[in-house]
């Protein structure tokens, strides 16, 4: 098979890198700065076993690669906010032997939140999710870092809306060659939900620069993850408890520092740390607003990081410009 990333970003870039560098075909798919950096000197994946440079193939969109192969998986690992537009160039993409892209081909959702998959299924008749376990960090053009020893990542992986298949265990098999840990599970959902919860601190941690270590800034998250489990239990939703977590990941995914890479954040830190002037939000914070408005449960933290998490991306203000007690009065005041 060959694995088309569509989004070489710190998640794509990384499974793109390490698929290449177990023997796999990969094709990387970016835009701007980055895409340049990539043609010019290869990816840069800096892990704890040192640089890795992969002379990849890298391209804008379907059109330089005229008609896709009948074993090509497209990966997509841009960011929620903009899986409509990359569905909409990638799904009717012809595919050798006739049909198109989203006909013939599966398409891996390894992205952060819920939405995308349901976006695709409106597009693709294959479609995968992908519970995304996986630290990495790419905020200079050509290079991502993933700190993540002995594994790279734990990346549960099934069907969309539920099951799984020969393809989801092809893949997952190679995902296991490459620093991977990839289970294939009938109900990947549960474990999605679970990691949306977490994901609920980073519109936090880029709005204050931090999270891990300040009291203040736990104790609020602590707050934050409890209305999102809170909509959850409502909406009958199921999620995979912390401590099934923890005992599926154990020690196998632990961050060693790399040379040369300064401690940064999560996804929603990098996006404004980029300057990108979107963030996703929406998607992650924002899903549970919308849950809580459709099960009538308030969500007042949930829509305070989601507002501010949109206005910081919008102004392209530097991660870290508000501080933690500033916040926790925001908080304290809209939760009454």
């Amino acid at each position: 098979m060959r694995y088309i990333i569509i989004g070489a970003g710190a998640v794509g870039g990384t499974v793109g890198g390490r698929l290449a560098e177990a023997g796999q075909e990969v094709v990387l798919v970016a835009r701007g700065a980055h895409a340049a950096a990539l043609k010019e000197g290869g990816l840069r994946l800096r892990v704890p076993q040192g640089e890795l440079t992969q002379r990849l193939p890298v391209v804008g969109g379907p059109r330089e690669l005229g008609v896709l192969r009948a074993d090509d998986v497209l990966v997509l690992a841009v960011k929620t906010q903009d899986s409509e537009a990359a569905l909409g160039t990638w799904g009717p993409a012809p595919v050798e032997g006739g049909g198109t892209a989203a006909e013939r081909l599966p398409l891996v959702c390894a992205q952060n939140g819920v939405e995308s998959q349901r976006l695709a299924l409106r597009r693709f008749r294959q479609v995968y999710g992908v519970c995304v376990w996986l630290p990495s960090t790419h905020v200079e053009p050509g290079v991502v870092s993933a700190a993540g020893s002995p594994l790279t990542g734990i990346l549960h992986l099934g069907r969309h809306p539920h099951g799984t298949d020969d393809t989801a265990r092809r893949i997952a098999a190679d995902l296991e060659k490459a620093h991977f840990e990839a289970p294939v599970v009938e109900d990947v959902a549960r474990w999605q939900y679970a990691k949306l919860l977490s994901n609920l601190g980073n519109a936090l941690e880029a709005v204050t620069g931090g999270l891990v270590g300040d009291p203040r800034a736990e104790a609020l998250f602590a707050r934050v993850r409890a209305e999102g489990a809170a909509v959850l239990d409502a909406a009958g939703i199921a999620h995979a408890s912390p401590g099934e977590q923890r005992a599926v990941r154990g020690d196998k995914v632990t961050l060693v520092p790399l040379d040369g890479v300064p401690r940064g954040g999560g996804s929603s830190w990098q996006s404004l740390s980029r300057g990108a002037g979107t963030i996703e939000a929406d998607y992650l914070n924002g899903e549970i607003v919308l849950l809580g408005r459709l099960h009538g449960v308030p969500t007042p933290l949930n829509e305070l990081l989601q507002r501010l998490a949109n206005e910081f991306a919008r102004e392209r203000k530097a991660p870290g410009a508000l501080p933690v007690e500033e916040l926790v009065r925001l908080a304290d005041t809209v939760s009454g």
